[in-house]
């Protein structure tokens, strides 16, 4: 059954400088869709027509309770986002960002022309890196060289003097770790055009056995300047026991879509951890485009 004009909507990945050349024929969107560019005022977005029945307010409200309908759509949507990031710079918008027809994106992209070209020229030429260090389960004994007993506690007093033990040693260990993150991620800001602390990624949403999040930063940076950046993270590797540094990326800018006007760099961020966490189905995607447009 043909699906009648009137019952699409429009679908935006990203806005992005007008690119070199057309879309490659075999990337689809979400449903496979097809893509095209819809340019406007120095501005492209990039879109692909998808069914009101399965975008339209009601429905998408009961899709996005679907972990495995989220889960395809994010696949899906991503693929978009980093075909564009071997070619360009995109500002990727939110998953799900969704227009009535292209009159409505046009009039996004007319209302907020000013603000996305400052956003646009904030990550013009760079890549998005994502460090994390992880506290491993059981460093606190072996990084503080806390002692093994031997044996059960021979009297209260001994069990309670092991249990002061063990408590030290992992207030140290986590000490230690908290301050070579600091370290790091000074180090790793003075090499980045930008940078961004996000909030530890939860436990449940972490590999089982990673251990304790003490760092999650993104850091912004030059295209020319990722090997040397990812060179000084090389560095890092085994100098503290029970600590590993795990690099994601590159990436689209997902931590650097604010204005630059509006928000100071290297702030707490509120906004989901990693763009390699977005396919949780907590975490959608964690770049908004625009405060505010027509939705469907």
């Amino acid at each position: 059954m043909s699906t009648n004009v009137t019952d699409e909507l429009r679908y935006v990945y990203a806005v992005c400088r007008p690119l070199p050349g057309p879309l490659d024929a075999d990337l689809t969107g979400v449903a496979d869709a097809p893509l095209r560019q819809l340019a406007h005022k120095g501005l492209v977005a990039v879109v692909s027509p998808v069914p009101a029945r399965d975008f339209g307010h009601e429905p998408l409200r009961a899709h996005l309770e679907d972990l495995d309908w989220l889960a395809g759509t994010a696949r899906a949507h991503q693929q978009v986002i980093s075909a564009l990031t071997t070619v360009t710079c995109p500002l990727p918008l939110r998953l799900a960002t969704v227009f009535r027809d292209d009159s409505g994106v046009r009039a996004m992209l007319e209302s907020e022309n000013e603000r996305l070209h400052r956003i646009l020229d904030r990550i013009d030429g760079h890549i998005e890196w994502g460090v994390k260090v992880w506290l491993a389960p059981g460093a606190d004994k072996a990084a503080a060289g806390a002692p093994r007993p031997s044996g059960p506690p021979a009297s209260g007093r001994d069990y309670l003097r092991q249990r002061r033990a063990q408590r030290a040693a992992g207030e140290e260990a986590a000490a230690r770790a908290d301050e070579f993150a600091r370290r790091l991620h000074a180090e790793l800001a003075r090499s980045a055009a930008a940078s961004r602390l996000h909030p530890p990624q939860s436990p449940a949403l972490a590999e089982a056995g990673a251990g304790r999040n003490v760092l999650n930063g993104a850091y912004l940076v030059p295209r020319a300047r990722a090997e040397a950046f990812l060179e000084l993270i090389g560095r890092t590797e085994g100098s503290q026991p029970g600590l590993r540094v795990e690099v994601t990326g590159p990436w689209a800018a997902y931590s650097f879509t604010d204005d630059p006007d509006d928000s100071p760099d290297d702030a707490p961020d509120d906004r989901p951890a990693d763009p390699a966490d977005r396919s949780a189905p907590a975490d959608p995607a964690h770049a908004a485009g625009q405060r505010s447009a027509e939705r469907a």
